[in-house]
């Protein structure tokens, strides 16, 4: 997609021996910590597991298999690989990708072949001995010239010259050109089910549009609230995927002096208790910033816990700031700051989030609603996730 906005030479790529692909940390005990990035690295001991991560294997050749239809992914690794995988691995990492709590979140949202395996082979180890030896009959994926670059050059992570809010600006003026008629900033109030093939698609102002098919992108919870009406028994069933609120602080630091390790960023276990999720490290990962940049994610499943309903965005900054002195250890003061609580911002799939989905995509079917649901409440909160699911609506919708 990026190749077809033409964005293909504005990308910022990381390569595996970029300290930004190698470098991750977690925050234990007051200390941040290395993880390991090689295969070196799971025979050697590292702070804060007691053993070499090689154990973790064993652990799951010689544990017995628990039939299960759906687990969270803390009990799945925990079972698998034991207690301090699943605190100072999955669980921090969690709470990077969804800020959710991993004691929840079905094991099926980031493990699901691993979990598989576990099932139908007694074993995550087993199940990749065995996978080995079977034929792969999976659909080949035609893959775009830039797609190929970033496969060849192993691209860890990239970014956008200029932000990744270059892609929906190109992509607005795209459209405009392919003369979509882009209607911005216009509430809708509710979707009117006429039949298989109309929907009036009610907005705030009183007008009405009149469409054949629609594609909701918007949160199920608010999509929840425009079915109501006609569909309460599938506006419950929206309304049942949980969601958090993330505050997000930027930080600036204008000092030309080295303020942190080269990395990613670091990660905080939930066992730490701490009011942050993580930091990215942003002028390690994007060059070319003068100073040093940092991205604070605080809150998540604990937002509400940690800093009640009503914190102002001045409260939440002091808390940032203070936590990332005393983790990095910087004296110098903050040049320039950006506050955002985005409230409701990320859906949870906690266990049965699939079964869940699937009852919403069947009420659709069998009640033959001309709408499709895409965004991140349904096949996964990247923004990769997204794309991949609404190409694959629109081509199931074409192909009915």
């Amino acid at each position: 997609m990026i190749q077809d906005l033409g964005l293909s030479e504005h990308i910022s790529a990381i390569k595996p021996d970029h300290p930004a692909a190698k470098n991750r940390m977690i925050y234990v005990n007051n200390t941040l910590h290395l993880l390991p990035s090689s295969l070196k690295g799971i025979f050697q001991k590292s702070e804060p597991f007691s053993k070499p991560l090689i154990y973790a294997v064993l652990n799951d050749l010689l544990s017995p298999q628990k039939e299960l239809k759906d687990d969270s992914i803390y009990n799945f690794v925990e079972r698998r690989f034991g207690k301090e995988i699943a605190d100072y691995a999955v669980a921090p990492m969690i709470c990077g990708i969804c800020a959710g709590d991993a004691k929840e979140i079905s094991v099926k949202f980031l493990m699901r072949s691993l979990f598989e395996y576990e099932q139908n082979d007694g074993g995550v180890i087993k199940g990749v001995l065995k996978s080995l030896f079977k034929t792969k009959n999976q659909e080949e994926i035609v893959l775009s010239e830039l797609a190929k670059r970033a496969v060849e050059e192993k691209w860890n992570v990239y970014s956008i010259k200029g932000g990744l809010e270059i892609i929906p600006t190109v992509m607005k003026q795209y459209l405009k050109e392919n003369n979509v008629d882009l209607q911005l900033n216009s509430k809708v109030e509710e979707l009117e089910f006429i039949d298989s093939s109309l929907v009036n698609v009610k907005k705030g102002n009183g007008e009405v549009l009149p469409a054949n098919h629609v594609y909701s992108s918007i949160p199920s919870h608010a999509l929840a609230k425009l079915v109501s009406k006609q569909h309460p028994e599938l506006s419950k069933l929206l309304s049942d995927i949980p969601f958090v609120t993330v505050g997000i602080v930027n930080l600036y630091f204008s000092t030309q002096k080295p303020l942190i390790t080269p990395a990613f960023g670091f990660l905080v276990p939930p066992i730490e208790n701490s009011p942050i999720l993580g930091v990215v490290f942003d002028s390690c990962c994007i060059p070319d910033q003068k100073g040093t940049v940092l991205t604070v994610m605080l809150g998540g499943r604990w937002f509400i816990e940690k800093f009640g309903s009503d914190i102002t965005k001045e409260k939440l900054l002091e808390i940032a700031v203070k936590e990332i002195k005393t983790i990095l250890k910087i004296d110098e003061s903050v040049a320039a700051h950006h506050v955002n609580i985005l409230h409701k911002c990320i859906p949870q799939y906690v266990i049965g989030h699939y079964e869940r989905v699937g009852e919403i995509r069947e009420y659709i079917s069998c009640n033959n609603l001309p709408i499709s649901l895409v965004g991140s409440s349904y096949d996964g909160v990247g923004i990769n996730d997204v794309i991949y699911s609404a190409k694959t609506q629109v081509e199931e919708d074409v192909n009915k």
